[in-house]
C-alpha cells in the first residue's frame, strides 16, 4: 500500500488543539502589563491617552484630575463608559512603596481596563 496515512497525524493534530483550548482560558489570570523597553517607538500623540499618575505623595492622578483610591474604579467606569478603546497607561513615582501600586494596579483592573502600560523613564547614561 503505497497511499499515506493521515489518521495519526489529525488524531495528533486534535489532541494539541484540545489542550490549547483547555490551557488558554488559565493563561489570562493575571494582570496584563506591557512595559516598554527603552528602544521603543514613542505612543502615538494623534489620539488622547488616558494617564494615571502616582506621585511620591500618593496622590492619584487621572491625566490632571485628582482621585482618591476609594473613588478610582467609579471615576474610571465613567471615563470608560464613553471610550472605544479601554487602555491605560500607569506613572508612578519610584519612591511609592510597591504595595500601593499594586492597589491601584487592582482598582483599575475592577475598572475594567483591557491593557495596563507602564511608563518609564530610559536609564541614565
Amino acid at each position: 500500500m503505497a497511499d499515506i496515512n493521515v489518521v495519526p497525524l489529525v488524531d495528533v493534530v486534535l489532541v494539541l488543539l484540545l489542550i490549547f483550548m483547555v490551557t488558554a482560558p488559565m493563561l489570562q489570570m493575571g494582570i496584563d502589563v506591557n512595559l516598554p523597553r527603552v528602544t521603543a517607538r514613542p505612543v502615538d500623540v494623534g489620539e488622547e491617552k488616558l494617564v494615571l499618575t502616582i506621585n511620591a505623595d500618593r496622590e492619584i492622578f487621572v491625566n490632571r484630575y485628582k482621585a482618591t483610591l476609594d473613588d478610582l474604579n467609579t471615576k474610571l467606569e465613567s471615563i470608560f463608559a464613553a471610550r472605544i478603546d479601554r487602555d491605560l497607561y500607569l506613572r508612578a513615582d519610584e519612591t511609592v512603596p510597591y504595595g500601593f501600586v499594586v492597589q491601584v494596579m487592582s482598582e483599575v483592573r475592577k475598572a475594567g481596563v483591557d491593557r495596563l502600560g507602564m511608563i518609564t523613564d530610559p536609564p541614565k547614561e
